[in-house]
């Protein structure tokens, strides 16, 4: 009798599952990849688009690279999951049947109710975003002046809104176009949580690009020209792009398994509260504690302002990848009714790019807590070449390679 694998969604950890399952399953068992796209984005690089369009050819990886000819791929959106019939609904397609389902479906920007939020910002969650952001602000710089300014506004002082602001930055000066961007933060300092070396690092190179910021700014309201905040000043816009934070996929908002803001609990062999439903990645709360309950929305949010956690992993590239390699290996323990293992994080360290810059913090075995320089745009470079070389091809990481 042949088992049938789904796997949902082509993020990092969608991509390490597909092939840790080709490793691991034997030839009785079928694999069925469903994504929303027929590529892998490379999301931790695709702000250098902003920039630099042309950086796409870099960062999208074409499924046919990354799975074997035996794996079957189905191009759809997943619009739910009925755990008593075990389908997988996809819209336009007939539903897929599976024996066992890994959702690593990732998560959407959360807009948190705030009025007029999601109709004006812009968000930056696949390459779509990323292009539509290089076009705005190409327009607006279009239509300035040395006297005014076009106006860039990046809510948000994470990742993905510091590495926003950054390629802006780099955009305005390449092209000597007048535009002023600012960085506006909710809590009190930028990279929240982050050491405080670290986050003054990050702070000096967002000067030193001429990116003011602004923290303690709490967003109220949105149109299509100003912001407002909660102490009712008011901040004018020509883009407007929102990295506030993010919530799990509307595809799992009314399957039946445990969930907090349509992120599934998993434990930390990656079984949901359905046993044969896995989750991974953005899409899961991972417990990391075998003998512990599952994750609360607010562990996880403290794996984000707290990545020194050590019971909690953080919801990044790297621990998708893990995950992901190693969710195999328990699919087939669990085909064969054995005990699947346990999985735990080990933070390695957190790189964030400022344009051409890097700032690294605490990587396992360099004696340094923050440094930037050519050391840290190597080892930045370095991380995202062995992903798309272990991935998709060692020539490819290598043409990636100047842009990353």
């Amino acid at each position: 009798m042949v088992t049938k694998i789904t796997v949902l969604g082509s993020g990092y950890a969608g991509v390490a599952a597909v092939q840790s399952l080709e490793d691991e399953l034997e030839e009785d068992t079928d694999i069925v990849w469903v994504s929303e796209t027929n590529h892998h984005l490379v999301l931790h690089e695709v702000h250098r688009c902003i920039r630099d369009p042309a950086v796409r050819e870099k960062v999208v990886i074409p499924v046919d690279d990354l799975k074997s000819a035996e794996t079957e791929f189905v191009q759809g959106t997943v619009t739910g999951l009925d755990v008593d019939d075990r389908t997988v609904h996809v819209d336009g397609e007939e539903s897929i049947d599976y024996d066992y389902c890994v959702v690593c479906l990732g998560s959407q920007t959360a807009f948190y109710g705030i009025d007029g939020l999601a109709e004006h910002a812009l968000t930056l969650k696949n390459l779509g975003d990323a292009l539509t952001i290089h076009q705005q602000v190409e327009a607006a710089a279009e239509d300035a002046s040395d006297d005014d300014p076009a106006q860039v506004v990046v809510g948000g002082a994470g990742l993905t809104g510091i590495q926003t602001a950054g390629e802006v930055a780099a955009f305005r000066d390449e092209r000597d176009v007048p535009v002023e961007i600012r960085l506006i933060e909710m809590e009190d300092e930028i990279f929240p949580g982050h050491d405080h070396e670290f986050q003054g690092a990050i702070r000096n190179k967002l000067e030193r690009m001429d990116i003011d910021t602004t923290t303690g700014a709490t967003v109220s309201e949105v149109d299509d020209e100003t912001i407002r905040f909660e102490d009712e000043d008011l901040l004018r816009y020509d883009v407007f792009v929102w990295a506030g934070g993010v919530r799990g996929d509307d595809a799992l908002a009314d399957v039946d398994i445990d969930t907090e803001h349509d992120r599934a609990y998993a434990n930390s062999t990656f079984k949901t509260s359905d046993d044969r439903v896995l989750a991974i990645g953005d899409a899961a709360l991972v417990e990391q504690d075998a003998e512990g309950g599952p994750l609360s929305e607010q562990d996880a949010w403290e794996a984000v302002v707290n990545p020194d956690t050590d019971d909690v992993p953080p919801p990044t590239a790297e621990a998708a990848m893990e995950e992901g390699e190693h969710v195999g290996e328990n699919v087939a323990r669990m085909i064969d009714d054995r005990e699947p293992v346990h999985w735990s994080y080990i933070n390695k360290g957190t790189l964030v790019s400022v344009g051409d810059e890097a700032v690294a913090h605490d990587i396992l075995g360099i004696p340094l807590n923050t440094f930037s320089g050519p050391g840290a745009r190597v080892l930045k470079k370095s991380i995202s070449a062995r992903w798309i070389g272990e991935s998709s091809s060692w020539l490819a990481a290598a043409k990636a390679w100047p842009d990353m």
